[in-house]
């Protein structure tokens, strides 16, 4: 991810940290400025969250739940990427069990600090939060079983780089189930560069096709990727705040451009 970026999204991701352990709520994805009805509740958690901490449930972030195609099982190791406040980790924990161990990965020192808060408000033992980039895994090789994600890895401005550490760190016959934005058509190169929609999660969304072909030369198998819900030009707009220099043209062409996906690959 280049610097600007970065700082760009840890500044960010910092303050809705911040604005979290002062008693807030930001359950949207990746960040307030993607809240908007486009989002499918049903593609959420339901009983998932059940008796987690209030905190915890309140520091959601992401386009939908990786945990819902993960099939986590008892005993396995799994590593959540940008774990924020540690909603996903906590909830995966439960599904591994005492037997099992949950990593979350976070570069923002302010998530760190309030997943570390409601890892203990949970009373989850099996669970561990590193600080560290998506790029640069600070595991061994062939560490977990399971790398799950929501809404991180088109932060990332070197995604290969990532699938490739995903793909380091697991086990032979591990898989990955990751929810994350994709886009697909051509959209105008202006919107990808703006960032406030690269903390929005949209302008660095990557081709679904790019995906698929990034995934088989890392080395992935029995790979699928399939849009779940649609962004409409509406929805964009909210994320974009004020952006007259773009036109209603553009906007006809970014309508239903990008998708929140479901990515499931097996090393």
């Amino acid at each position: 991810m280049g610097k600007d970026i970065r700082d760009t999204v840890r500044e960010q991701y910092g303050e809705i940290a911040s604005k979290l352990k002062k008693g807030g709520t930001s359950s949207c994805c990746c960040g307030p400025s993607c809240c908007t009805p486009i989002i499918n509740p049903e593609l959420f958690y339901n009983d998932q969250l059940r008796d987690l901490p209030a905190e915890a449930i309140n520091a959601s972030l992401g386009c939908s739940n990786p945990l819902l195609f993960a099939e986590l099982k008892e005993g396995e190791t799994v590593l959540d990427l940008g774990s924020g406040g540690g909603t996903d980790v906590l909830a995966a924990s439960r599904y591994v069990g005492e037997k099992g161990k949950v990593y979350g990965l976070d570069m923002t020192d302010e998530m760190l600090e309030l997943a570390n808060q409601n890892k203990e408000l949970a009373g989850a033992r099996n669970v561990e939060f590193l600080k560290g980039f998506i790029e640069e895994i600070p595991l061994p090789d062939e560490t977990v079983d399971v790398v799950i994600s929501n809404c991180v890895i088109n932060l990332s401005m070197d995604k290969e780089k990532v699938f490739r550490e995903i793909y380091r760190v697991l086990k032979p016959g591990g898989r990955l189930a990751i929810a994350d934005i994709l886009s697909l058509k051509e959209v105008p190169a202006k919107i990808r560069k703006m960032t406030e929609m690269w903390v929005s999660c949209i302008a660095g969304a990557m081709d679904i096709d790019q995906c698929k072909k990034i995934l088989s030369q890392v080395g992935f198998h029995n790979i699928e990727v399939e849009p779940v819900h649609y962004y409409t030009k509406e929805g964009l707009k909210s994320m974009a705040g004020d952006k007259s220099e773009i036109t209603s043209e553009e906007w006809e062409l970014i309508d239903r451009a990008f998708a929140g996906s479901h990515i499931k690959a097996v090393k």
